[in-house]
């Protein structure tokens, strides 16, 4: 049974719980009810996010990337942050500007680091992350990657992470794992942590090649390739192997206000 930490609302400190994640129920203080908590967020950090980190996602833009204003395939890893309004728990609700039609699922495996990290090497790497965890980042539809799309990425609402973080050796093959994206109860989405260009110990080397990870920052492998889009009123569910499900609703953000699902 997988030991994990959770924040649930009205509490301060994070819990020691174990999950049975066949069943989608917790276990803590004597209950196996999830049903009985609402959950914050289990991630306090920087989140950072990962562009382009999915082979499929960097085909796609294989022709582009040999163009302006790009000129040449990445060299190192694409970063952005998803700031501190964005980041909200399981089963609350994402809000939809009031202009925008569709919003992107970002299925993301997301790594919590649990230690300070700085130009560490491949083989040491996995020792630096405390455990996994499931982050949507949603983004208002765009398609360059040259700039931050800071606008498009960094609304309220706009990074979903939970229910919890799963200890590291609970996951022993991140690179191993299925992630499906359900909407509305239909998988739309399907991919493979096998299929990223830089495993999880490369991506974590190379990010703090140039920069500082601290304790509690939160590394977001990638978004795969051909991510749904979603309309107000649509559930999204996001099952990533071996570390459970995180569950949200998108509602028109006048009709937001702190509602969960």
């Amino acid at each position: 049974m997988p030991k994990a930490k959770a924040k649930f609302s009205g509490r301060l400190q994070m819990q020691e719980i174990d999950v049975h994640l066949n069943e989608g129920t917790v276990q803590w203080n004597g209950s196996v009810d999830s049903s009985n908590y609402t959950w914050d967020p289990p991630i306090s950090g920087t989140v950072y996010g990962t562009l382009l980190n999915y082979q499929g996602a960097l085909d796609q833009m294989e022709d582009a990337l040999h163009q302006d204003p790009y000129k040449s395939p990445p060299k190192a890893p694409i970063l952005y942050i998803k700031p501190k309004n964005t980041i909200t728990g399981n089963q609350t609700v994402i809000p939809m500007p009031e202009d925008v039609s569709e919003l992107e699922v970002g299925a993301c495996l997301g790594l919590v680091i649990g230690e300070k990290a700085s130009r560490v090497s491949e083989d040491e790497a996995m020792s630096y992350i405390e455990g996994y965890t499931i982050v949507n980042d949603i983004s208002v539809p765009h398609e360059s990657v040259f700039r931050p799309a800071v606008k498009h990425k960094s609304r309220d609402g706009f990074c979903p992470a939970g229910p919890w973080i799963v200890e590291r050796d609970d996951v022993p093959t991140p690179d191993n794992l299925t992630i499906r994206v359900y909407v509305n109860g239909e998988c739309k989405q399907e991919n493979h942590t096998g299929n990223l260009v830089r495993s999880v110990a490369q991506l974590l080397s190379d990010v703090t090649e140039f920069m500082t990870l601290e304790k509690g920052d939160t590394l977001l492998v990638g978004i795969p390739e051909n991510p749904p889009r979603v309309k107000d009123g649509d559930q999204i569910r996001i099952d990533i192997e071996q570390v459970g499900v995180l569950e949200n609703k998108v509602k028109k953000e006048a009709a937001v206000g702190g509602i969960r699902l």
